[in-house]
């Protein structure tokens, strides 16, 4: 499926493929699939725009969001994912001196988030 944006974040759409993805389970696998300089590249380009995109979503109401505009939220789900990595570990895929990532498995990771 080929994903847009509002046009106001249409600065965004060459980040659509990666990680515009529906559920808990397929952000984490593309961040523990990313090299750091994607993580960051991501984190770089999405983060000024957050207060616009919040204030953009916030326009629906909870659960109402039109399937035009989930995309874009999955960009902003994908941000909660990748900036503990950018912010406090240099740009690491994983958490450094952790368990392994696989041997935790979400309890909702594979429910679509809108």
């Amino acid at each position: 499926m080929t994903y847009t944006l509002p046009d106001q974040f249409s600065a965004l759409t060459p980040f659509l493929a990666k990680w515009a993805k529906p559920t808990e389970s397929q952000r984490q696998a593309e961040r523990l699939n990313a090299r750091p300089a994607q993580l960051q590249e991501f984190y770089g380009q999405i983060m000024p725009l957050m207060d616009s995109i919040l204030k953009f979503l916030d326009q629906h109401p909870y659960g109402q969001l039109p399937e035009e505009h989930r995309p874009l939220y999955w960009l902003a789900m994908s941000l909660a994912e990748v900036a503990p990595h950018v912010e406090l570990y240099g740009g690491s895929t994983g958490v450094p001196y952790a368990f392994e990532e696989s041997r935790f498995v979400a309890e909702h990771g594979d429910t679509v988030n809108i």
